[in-house]
């Protein structure tokens, strides 16, 4: 996976340009009515989701796999952004805690068991009442269905990814005990949509 991440980066400065998400402004919207002061985020990337948070004045953490990414984010974030070298399923990276975690399109790369530690790693960093948000494929995404089914809700990708489709009975066994505060239906971007996705939001309970 970081060879292929590594690769991706490098041969292209700018995968998905330098706007953030229009869902990562709803979800700074999210941020603010609790309110969030810090917040982590699993596949940083270079950055491009991390900027409304920053701009907004939290504290911003970020895991990156890509040497590269973390490169090209430093000359927008400098040293004040703590960025750790590594994959997800090597979490977690200090004793940090944290108001929030924000992963967005990640976790539908990974493989059950990686799924499921990433969940439970993000919690497990939660300061009690934070909040995880995790937006992740929906089936109703038109590349569901499109390449070898290598598992159920699995398919291989034509650029040799494995992609794993939520439905709501899978958001529901795969969140469900994280206590979810709410789940719904979204569209990327939300004018002309090309991905469709679940974005997840669980709170921590404060026991």
């Amino acid at each position: 996976m970081s060879e292929f991440w590594e690769a991706a980066f490098s041969s292209n400065e700018k995968m998905w340009g330098e706007n953030p998400t229009d869902n990562s402004r709803k979800v700074l919207e999210l941020f603010r009515k609790h309110p969030v002061r810090s917040v982590l985020i699993p596949g940083f990337g270079y950055g491009r989701n991390a900027k409304v948070f920053y701009e907004a004045g939290m504290e911003v953490s970020g895991i990156e796999i890509s040497q590269t990414a973390i490169a090209r984010a430093r000359k927008y974030f400098g040293e004040e952004v703590i960025l750790h070298h590594g994959s997800v399923a090597d979490m977690p990276f200090d004793e940090a805690r944290f108001d929030a975690i924000y992963c967005y399109s990640l976790i539908h790369l990974l493989d059950p068991a990686g799924r499921a530690k990433l969940i439970a790693d993000s919690y497990s960093q939660l300061l009690p009442d934070g909040l995880m948000v995790f937006v992740a494929l929906s089936t109703r995404d038109v590349r569901y269905g499109v390449g070898d089914e290598i598992a159920p809700h699995t398919y291989l990708s034509p650029h040799g990814l494995q992609l794993y489709f939520y439905d709501e009975a899978a958001i529901e066994d795969a969140f469900g005990n994280y206590n979810i505060i709410d789940r719904k239906a979204i569209n990327e971007p939300e004018d002309k949509p090309t991905e469709k996705h679940w974005m997840v939001v669980c709170q921590k309970t404060a026991s």
